[in-house]
């Protein structure tokens, strides 16, 4: 056991103070704590450690307002309150973008603040397991892969946590509860959607019963869920294995959110991409079309598209649109929601960006990029290439976006402002919209 004085906070949310000269990291410890803690790995320049004791804390710790926050890995900063955690995201941004990229503090704009503090996610997976004292499910506990058991989660939406309890009391006692190791449940926008014709709530059910390695149809199990499952308000699937077709139960498949203003309502299907955070998505929306900077007249690629998030609202102010995502039902989501606004300027392909971008050989004006948390490194080179007026590049992962500025910066062009969205409260990550212009 050591004593650590926690003098600021890191990237990746843990608290960071220094014994005989080593950095030691400590997940949930904040500035000011001294805390006793547990070493679990111990490298020759830092160390990272378990909180033990909260010896003398920070003033401004507070008391988590979930009950299972110190076993449950799923928030970092419930310790610090709202206001706490957005000047700690805005101050850890600033200060990676200028070592990283020795950014003019003026190019760095403000964090957007999410409207929501709690219940704002709109989808989750949550893990199972089943053991000798019933049928557990929740989330991870920190640091492994042991289900902490939960009857609440104040961060999710509440039609989510409404589901906890009636999913836990299906499984329970059964003879299927140990064959399911999690449930997928997300929900579309409630914020008045126009033409909404998608589930208002969406339940995946993972099971890898022994009929599965014998290459068997889970019907067994489809037809017992199905006989139990129509007091639940929302969509039933069962996904029999991550390759597997997905067997509808009861409901639709589809969710949907809104975007743009007048308001356009989009569909996506399961293993479709949607953000979790609704509200702050709309903003992500509209901070990309200030950037963008349309006229009427342009060219715009919308490399990693989806259903149309951004495609759409773009295509109705641009002369053309082309979306380009890798996984086929997303496009077919895309080519569906501009059928339905009536919306004939967007084209869209099913294909991995950078090798769509190896024969793409038009003029571009614009290229948006919202791609996974690995980046967008094997497409950055082809972008360049491309020579497009603006590049928006829209981030989930802040070390993978700085590694593509970083090349991106090495042709001709200029960082005009880079902007940290939270979209996700209670956690040390942000989202992250970064605009680049040619240089003249």
């Amino acid at each position: 056991m050591i004593e650590v004085d926690i003098t600021t906070l890191t990237y990746g949310g843990s608290g960071l103070g220094h014994v005989d000269g080593k950095a030691v990291f400590v997940a949930g410890a904040i500035p000011g704590d001294r805390v006793r803690c547990k070493v679990v790995q111990d490298k020759k320049r830092y160390a990272k450690a378990q909180l033990v004791e909260v010896l003398t804390p920070s003033a401004q710790r507070r008391t988590p307002p979930c009950e299972y926050f110190a076993e449950c890995g799923g928030c970092d900063w419930q310790q610090l309150s709202y206001d706490d955690q957005c000047d700690w995201k805005q101050r850890l941004f600033v200060d990676s973008c200028q070592r990283q990229l020795n950014l003019d503090a003026a190019r760095i704009l403000p964090l957007v603040v999410s409207p929501k503090e709690m219940g704002y996610r709109s989808r989750i997976q949550l893990k199972c397991c089943n053991t000798v004292a019933g049928f557990m499910i929740g989330f991870y506990r920190r640091g492994s892969h042991a289900v902490v058991n939960v009857n609440h989660c104040l961060v999710i939406d509440p039609a989510i946590d409404a589901l906890i309890t009636p999913l836990r009391q299906l499984f329970d006692g059964t003879e299927y509860a140990a064959a399911v190791p999690q449930i997928d449940i997300a929900v579309g926008d409630a914020d008045g959607l126009v033409g909404d014709d998608g589930a208002a709530c969406r339940i995946i059910v993972h099971y890898n019963g022994r009929e599965q390695s014998r290459g068997r149809q889970q019907s067994a199990f489809c037809d017992w869920l199905r006989r139990r499952i129509s007091a639940l308000d929302a969509a039933v699937l069962v996904q029999g294995g991550r390759k597997s077709p997905l067997t509808v139960i009861q409901g639709e498949a589809e969710l949907t959110i809104e975007v743009d203003e007048p308001p356009l309502a989009l569909n996506y299907g399961p293993g479709g991409f949607a953000q979790i955070n609704l509200a702050q998505n709309r903003q992500l929306v509209e901070m990309v079309k200030q950037r963008a900077a349309l006229q009427g007249d342009e060219t715009v690629l919308d490399l990693y598209c989806g259903m149309g998030n951004f495609s759409l609202p773009l295509a109705r102010r641009s002369a053309r649109v082309v979306g380009v995502e890798g996984y086929t039902p997303s496009i077919d989501s895309a080519r569906a929601n501009a059928r339905r606004h009536a919306i004939d300027n967007c084209s869209f392909f099913a294909e991995p960006v950078e090798r769509f971008l190896r024969r793409w050989h038009e003029a571009v004006d614009v290229v948006v990029l919202d791609p996974p948390r690995s980046g967008a490194k094997e497409a950055v080179v082809e972008i360049l290439r491309c020579s497009p007026q603006r590049i928006v590049y829209v981030s989930c992962d802040q070390q993978t976006l700085m590694r593509d500025l970083g090349e991106l910066l090495k042709g001709p062009y200029r960082l005009e402002s880079i902007r940290a969205v939270d979209m996700f409260p209670q956690t040390c990550h942000t989202e992250v919209v970064a605009l680049l212009e040619r240089k003249s």
